[in-house]
């Protein structure tokens, strides 16, 4: 499984961090659906094993204040900050196209 993550330019770690902070942001939730709680946190693991490298050399390269970037816990940190905000977009999302197919339906 790390090979394949490997080849899909994936840090295991960083993945785990963020499908974390999706899991938490479909748990606090108060209405379950079951798309929200498969569909949301792999949304949040994906943003976060793909933007997480790229946010953090972002900062790290503008010179805002942050902890040392080469550390771990700095990209994890941002990895699981990641997850937790792509939860929230792909909720917008899925509630968007589920409101205009209800409406096209209607129509």
């Amino acid at each position: 499984m790390h090979d394949l993550f490997d080849l899909l330019g994936i840090k295991a770690p960083v993945l785990v961090a963020g499908l974390s902070g999706g899991i938490l942001r479909a748990l606090s939730r108060h209405r379950y659906k079951l798309r929200e709680m498969v569909a949301s946190p792999i949304c949040g693991a994906l943003a976060a094993a793909y933007l997480t490298l790229p946010a953090v050399s972002y900062f790290k390269a503008t010179g805002l204040p942050m902890p040392d970037p080469s550390d771990e816990t700095t990209t994890l940190a941002a990895a699981f900050l990641i997850g937790v905000s792509a939860m929230w977009i792909s909720d917008i999302l899925f509630e968007y196209v589920v409101r205009k197919f209800r409406l096209a339906t209607e129509e």
